[in-house]
Parts: C-alpha cells; sequence; structure tokens
C-alpha cells in the first residue's frame, strides 16, 4: 500500500530539541488526561463486575497494586494515540502547535511498524535518563534515536503553513 504525501512538501529544517521538548510537554499533558480517563473507565467497569466492597477490600488489601491488566492497557492506549497521529498527518497535536512533523524522508506519512519503533525507543530513551534525544546535538542531521531506528524525521514546518 503506498504512504500518503504529507502536506506540504518540501525540504524542512530538522526540528530542533527546545521545540521538540516543548511538543513533547504539551503531548505529555493530553496523555496524562487521556490515562486518567482510561484508568476510570476500568475502574467502573472493574466495580460493575466485581462490586465496590470487594473491590475496595481488595484495595485495602493491597492486591490493586501493579495491576498488569490496567498497566498494559494504558501501554496500549498510549501507543494508540501516537501512532494515529503519527501515521495519518504525521503530527499529534502537540506537534501541531509548535509546527513539527513526522515524515519519511521522501516527505511521506510514516507506516505502523515505523510508529511502533519510534514508541519502544522512546520509553528506552527516556529510561536511559533523556540520552536518545540528547543524541541529536551530536548527531550532524540532527536525529534522534527513535529518527535513527525508524528511519524517519522530525521536521519544522515553515510557520505560515502550520497555522493553517
Amino acid at each position: 500500500m503506498p504512504k500518503p504525501a504529507l502536506i506540504p512538501q518540501g525540504d524542512f529544517p530538522a526540528a530542533g530539541l527546545p521545540r521538540r521538548l516543548a511538543a513533547m510537554f504539551y503531548d505529555f499533558l493530553l496523555c496524562a488526561a487521556l490515562l486518567i480517563v482510561v484508568t476510570f473507565l476500568y475502574k467502573l467497569i472493574q466495580m460493575a463486575i466485581v462490586g465496590s466492597e470487594r473491590l475496595r477490600q481488595l484495595s485495602d488489601a493491597g492486591a490493586l497494586d501493579g495491576d498488569p491488566l490496567l498497566s498494559t492497557l494504558l501501554l496500549f492506549c498510549l501507543f494508540g494515540f501516537f501512532a494515529k497521529f503519527w501515521t495519518h498527518n504525521g503530527q499529534t497535536l502537540g506537534m501541531q502547535v509548535w509546527g513539527l512533523r513526522i515524515q519519511n524522508s521522501d516527505g511521506t506519512a510514516i507506516d505502523l511498524w515505523q510508529a511502533l519503533l519510534r514508541f519502544l525507543i522512546a520509553i528506552v530513551s527516556w529510561l536511559c535518563l533523556g540520552l536518545g534525544h540528547l543524541w541529536m546535538l551530536w548527531d550532524k542531521q540532527g536525529r534522534t534515536w527513535q529518527d535513527l531506528y525508524s528511519n524517519s524525521r522530525v521536521i519544522r514546518l515553515p510557520k505560515n503553513i502550520h497555522k493553517k
């Protein structure tokens, strides 16, 4: 299946670290809200199945600490959030605000496999105290670990383009 070309097309510069971090912070706030809503819905469903009194007993006993099903659900929701935006228009909401876009070198949208690689490598990067993001300071093309492993790049769109 051919990858859709993203609009606008052109030779755009690589996004800088401050702008990327600003977009990440914006997306962090959105993701926190998403995770709160998903957790709330999960707990409502859990309460409907188990009952509120039994759920309270399990919670008091510590049996609900580190719920692997909830953790897995939250991880899938986060991936779904990023994958949807990255594979369709190349921009999360935070990236739209800061005029950034993820794309292939030919200006097409990344595919689901690339999105998965970006997502997983970003997690590894943060677990390494952000080293994967700081890597762009040493890379001549301004690429992070996610960019390198997913064979994609984050570009900065001209101001007149991203405000339309």
